[in-house]
């Protein structure tokens, strides 16, 4: 991964004068990919997984109870997974090329090859499910904004487990070619005497049938395409119901400003959803179509993709009343009572199951005999970027997915 060609670490030799140009230019792209990748993506990364770890924690809380935080707390597990694995296949690797400090030297060498053919294909059903579960909390705030009467009987706790069971099950039936894409090959340095592991692509991920139909069609079909199609469409309707009920406003029930305010809230997160993916899509359409591989590009998007899977704890924050109480309560034990508003208890029993988490709309509840205005919020949702695999191997000509450049 990560034209990863372990062969040119023992090649030391003086470089001729006709490749200096080259040598630069790699030179400038190890840089990039040491800033980008191994600075940058592993210091959010970091933060990111703490802050998905402390979303979970808090959305998991009883007083959260609610479909809509049952799929919130499924997309910080799988921000957290795709995390991981773009740490493991980008983020320490790039340190490496650039530092070559021995302590990397181990991971690169003798984890890194043997733990690729297995993350890898993790991280594209992580991917899946990510896409999907995003689609799948636009449709709630569908149902709710534009089809209020049906909300209580589609969006509930148990229909939205069955939807995250659902989902992982097809994104790992989809990906389930995945494990067999990636082979190992062995070469022996006897100037050295060890032997290297290279990651390299299969037979099976040589073959242009497969490549065509699966790698290219499918993929973009069903990570892209389908999805974002479907995410305009209902976006589109949220935004024109939304818009009609800010001129009506004052009519509107207390539940129904509840969701509107949420289903606004959600239109600025499918937009940060487009803007951290759309290099990513980019890329995939260039590489598929064009045969035009544009090696930053993809190193970009790696980074800003993660990005967008570690923000959700800093919007939650921001938008979220209550889960900003709850977190202040549970971590910061030395704040004052009055920062997040006493018990809990009397604003989770007044809150439909659907609208415990706190929007941008107003609501009024009414705890200890006063009357407190609160707000809801949905977070940022994210999947990752996809790559070449053109350096997989030196004479592999083929393309890749996301989150690999195996």
């Amino acid at each position: 991964m990560d034209g990863m060609d372990l062969g040119n670490d023992t090649n030391a030799s003086v470089i001729p004068d006709s490749s200096y140009d080259e040598a630069l230019i790699d030179e400038s792209e190890l840089l990039f990919e040491f800033i980008t990748n191994g600075v940058l993506l592993n210091l959010v990364g970091i933060l990111g997984i703490m802050g998905n770890i402390i979303s979970m924690v808090i959305l998991s809380r009883p007083q959260m109870r609610s479909s809509i935080n049952y799929l919130l707390t499924g997309l910080a597990r799988c921000d957290t997974v795709l995390i991981l694995t773009s740490m493991f296949l980008f983020g320490l690797p790039a340190l490496y090329k650039y530092t070559s400090t021995p302590f990397l030297a181990g991971y690169y060498f003798r984890v890194y090859p043997f733990l690729s053919p297995i993350v890898y294909p993790l991280a594209l059903i992580a991917q899946t499910v990510s896409v999907y579960l995003t689609l799948t909390v636009t449709l709630e705030r569908f149902v709710a904004v534009c089809h209020p009467l049906q909300a209580r009987s589609l969006c509930t706790y148990g229909r939205a487990r069955l939807y995250v069971i659902l989902i992982i099950i097809f994104s790992t039936l989809y990906n389930l070619s995945r494990f067999w894409e990636v082979t190992l090959e062995t070469e022996f340095i006897p100037s050295h005497n060890i032997t290297i592991y290279t990651p390299v692509p299969s037979e099976l991920r040589n073959n242009h049938v497969y490549i065509s139909v699966y790698i290219h069609w499918l993929y973009l079909l069903f990570i892209y395409f389908l999805p974002f199609s479907c995410l305009a469409v209902l976006n589109a309707a949220i935004y024109r119901q939304v818009r009609k009920a800010n001129q009506e406003r004052q009519r509107l029930s207390r539940l129904q400003k509840k969701e509107i305010g949420l289903a606004t809230m959600l239109l600025c997160v499918v937009f940060v959803f487009v803007l951290c993916n759309i290099l990513a899509l980019v890329a995939n359409v260039l590489e598929a179509f064009y045969g035009i591989i544009l090696d930053r590009m993809v190193k970009l998007s790696n980074l800003l993709v993660t990005i967008n899977s570690s923000v959700n704890f800093i919007i939650y924050v921001i938008f979220g009343e209550k889960f900003k109480r709850l977190f202040l309560k549970l971590f910061c034990s030395q704040v004052p009572r009055a920062c997040y508003g006493g018990r809990d208890s009397p604003d989770c029993a007044t809150l439909h199951e659907d609208s415990v988490m706190l929007s941008n709309g107003e609501a009024r509840l009414r705890a200890n005999g006063s009357v407190k205005r609160v707000a809801r919020a949905l977070p940022c949702v994210y999947y990752p970027a996809r790559h070449q695999a053109a350096k997989w191997h030196h004479d592999c000509n083929t393309t890749t997915t996301t989150l690999n450049q195996i």
